[in-house]
């Protein structure tokens, strides 16, 4: 599954993503080490994450599932639903569409 974001400066939109959540005006994302989105409330928290890809007029998030479980199909749907729910809420000025694709694409990792 992927969220893919249509937009005209998609380098932009992720820098500012990432300075809201820096900043405390999302506390419900947070970033790690290596830049990939987690869902900040405790019941979802490090169950997945969600990692930025960039090309021309599109940002993309690919999910991660965790290396010791396995990505249920309720983590998977909320981690994409309250993605795009925070880019709606936050952003919407930013980008023309958010969309969240059914299966795995390509780029995520889902371990079995």
């Amino acid at each position: 599954m992927a969220v893919k974001v249509i937009c005209n400066n998609p380098l932009q939109l992720l820098s500012e993503i990432k300075s809201a959540i820096a900043n405390g005006n999302i506390q419900t994302w947070q970033l790690d080490k290596d830049g990939d989105f987690t869902h900040a409330p405790v019941q979802w928290q490090y169950k997945a994450w969600m990692r930025p890809r960039i090309t021309p007029g599109l940002l993309t998030f690919n999910i991660l599932g965790p290396s010791k479980s396995t990505l249920s199909k309720e983590v998977y749907g909320v981690y994409h639903g309250r993605f795009i729910e925070m880019l709606l809420t936050h952003f919407d000025v930013k980008f023309s569409e958010a969309t969240a694709s059914a299966l795995a694409t390509t780029g995520d990792v889902i371990p079995r």
